[in-house]
């Protein structure tokens, strides 16, 4: 696939990545527990679904510096017992207020690094919701690994625990580009750790993370990475665009320091991985997966099925509505979001209050959930029936195009350049158009103002 410089300069700017709509920067201050408890309640009265459960594990035994997630050095692990304690605490006090006759599709532990505590210790939490809650048949039970923790028995200690999906954040097999991020390769090879996981188990899944756009990457290099993971047969690989936010993550600016590549250099690195990826038999999903074409991803594309939250692509059948437990995490109710606490130890004094630790909420509108519709299914399945989502969400065409910013000719732009196929009932996004999806969607957003750094680049 070939992208004009042209093209790259006119859409490199900062837009949001809507894992979620409205974009967690609209949260607001002063969301209550009687805030939270009504969302709940809300959720419930409208039509019980399987929900999820996302864990935040904060800890790490070192800060990268690409990192732009919630994390928080072990060092002789203080906070450790204490934050478990107020995890479980926190998820008693939210489960009690729960319809326990919903299914659990879905648990995902993200970090900060889940596998810097024991095995048992994510055992007895997995444990603690198996009592709690009935399973759907065959739910994804997922972790995020940093490789260069992982050893037999400590995977053997997760696959009795239930985990059935391992993230093994790989991020580059060039240990010298690793060097430069401080992150540490992985302990064993990487196709014994995928081997010995899959090990007489027919029903675990495998995912491969990399990240391009790091100091030291250059396209040969970043091609020979996927090359390598390709070899290895994964059943997902996940290529994520370094994210430069040092107002934010302070730690960034190392990495300017080390000299970043730049835009064009990463779409060139994003496009030459795409293509090893295809010709490998990969389908793409989304804007940055990929998966085999028997993965249930791809089935779901295939229906225009596919579904996305803050852990990631999914399918209807594994997600609906997320409940997130621990610090800085973001629960995903139908209604609204909340969001815990960032500071690590404001968050366990909270719930040694016996106080939910809720930072910032947001109660969505009526037109703000069918604007949220709109731009999830364009993100997850790059298309827009009118009629058809008129149809499921039982509102008229109109009312769903007053909701978005589709004047006439607001997408002229995109379709001239290729990016998009606009007709009277549908728009779709082409191949060339899923790189730039992120545009499409902020203009679709009459919410959206670009207001300087408050969100990355899309490129």
């Amino acid at each position: 696939m070939e992208i004009s410089e042209e093209l790259l300069i006119k859409y490199d700017v900062p837009v949001p990545r809507y894992t979620s709509y409205p974009p967690a920067n609209y949260f607001k201050d002063g969301f209550t527990e009687n805030n939270f408890i009504e969302l709940m309640q809300l959720s419930e009265s409208e039509n019980p679904e399987h929900i999820a459960i996302y864990i935040h594990i904060p800890f790490c035994q070192k800060i990268c510096f690409y990192c732009g997630c919630n994390a928080s050095l072990m060092g002789k692990g203080n906070f450790v017992q204490p934050y478990l304690a107020a995890l479980r605490k926190e998820m008693e006090m939210v489960f009690r207020h729960m319809d326990k006759n919903r299914l659990v599709s879905q648990i995902h532990y993200g970090g900060g690094t889940p596998n810097s505590l024991t095995a048992e210790t994510l055992k007895e939490i997995n444990e603690f919701i198996f009592s709690n809650f009935k399973m759907i048949d065959n739910p994804e039970i997922a972790i995020e690994c940093n490789p260069a923790h992982l050893d037999h028995d400590y995977i053997d200690c997760l696959k009795a625990a239930g985990f059935n999906r391992f993230s093994l954040g790989i991020q580059d097999f060039n240990t010298v580009i690793l060097k430069q991020v401080n992150r540490d390769p992985s302990r064993l090879p990487v196709k014994d750790l995928i081997d010995y996981i899959k090990e007489s188990r027919d029903d675990i899944s495998v995912n491969l993370d990399f990240i391009y756009g790091l100091p030291g990457q250059t396209i040969e290099s970043f091609s020979e990475t996927i090359r390598e993971a390709v070899n290895l047969r994964p059943d997902r690989l996940v290529t994520f665009s370094y994210a430069h936010v040092p107002w934010i993550k302070k730690h960034q600016v190392i990495l300017e320091k080390r000299g970043l590549p730049g835009a064009d250099i990463k779409m060139k690195m994003f496009l030459a991985a795409h293509d090893i990826l295809i010709e490998a038999g990969y389908i793409s999903i989304g804007l940055d997966h990929y998966v085999l074409p028997g993965d249930e991803l791809n089935v779901a594309l295939e229906n225009h099925q596919l579904h996305r939250n803050f852990q990631g692509y999914c399918t209807r059948r594994t997600t609906s509505e997320v409940y997130a437990f621990g610090v800085s995490s973001i629960s995903q109710l139908k209604m609204g979001y909340s969001q815990n606490i960032k500071d690590l130890k404001g968050y366990i004094e909270a719930i040694g209050k016996n106080m939910l630790p809720l930072e910032k909420g947001y109660i969505l509108s009526d037109e703000q959930m069918i604007t949220r519709e709109i731009i999830t299914g364009l993100m997850c399945n790059k298309k827009i029936s009118w009629p058809e989502i008129a149809s499921r969400l039982n509102v008229t065409e109109d009312r769903i195009k007053k909701n978005i910013n589709l004047e006439k000719g607001s997408l002229t732009v995109f379709v001239n350049d290729g990016l998009l196929v606009e007709t009277p009932d549908q728009i779709e996004v082409t191949d060339k158009g899923s790189l730039f999806i992120r545009n499409i969607a902020a203009t679709l957003d009459k919410g959206f103002s670009q207001n300087g750094n408050t969100y990355s680049k899309s490129v």
